[in-house]
């Protein structure tokens, strides 16, 4: 199969096969009014089996705290003019911010409107993230780690 290069954009490389769909929907990029190419299973030396994101889009401000989250391999690669201009390595962020929800249903995030939910990384080998309001665990489960 051949999909065609982008000319300005962002492609998303290194997804851990399977997790593109993921990706597409934290990012909310069926929002976007551009084209976006998803490959699933492409072949990879590195992992055996990957899954790409294309996102043909030259103002898109991809965030990265939510592409380390759910997946801290992923390359992001910038592309002006067909060429790439940037290329960046995505690791666990050390503190995320609305991306996730608190499952404590008594914690401020949860029962005040307005209230950020903020989680800091605190066992990085574990990928164990905690409410800075209620201390409650969060283990990336809604993304199956």
């Amino acid at each position: 199969m051949k999909i065609d290069s982008i000319q300005n954009g962002i492609v998303l490389d290194h997804i851990t096969a399977g997790k593109a769909m993921l990706i597409y929907k934290y990012l909310g990029l069926d929002k976007l009014d551009c084209s976006v190419a998803i490959i699933k299973n492409a072949s990879s030396h590195k992992m055996g089996r990957k899954d790409i994101l294309k996102i043909d889009h030259s103002d898109y401000d991809i965030n990265l705290d939510v592409l380390g989250y759910v997946d801290p391999g992923i390359s992001v690669s910038v592309i002006k003019d067909g060429v790439t201009v940037e290329k960046k390595k995505v690791g666990l962020p050390e503190k995320i911010v609305n991306i996730v929800k608190c499952k404590n249903p008594r914690c401020i995030s949860t029962t005040e409107q307005g209230i950020k939910q903020i989680f800091k990384l605190t066992d990085q080998e574990k990928r164990i993230y905690r409410c800075i309001y209620c201390e409650a665990e969060n283990q990336g489960e809604e993304i199956g780690w």
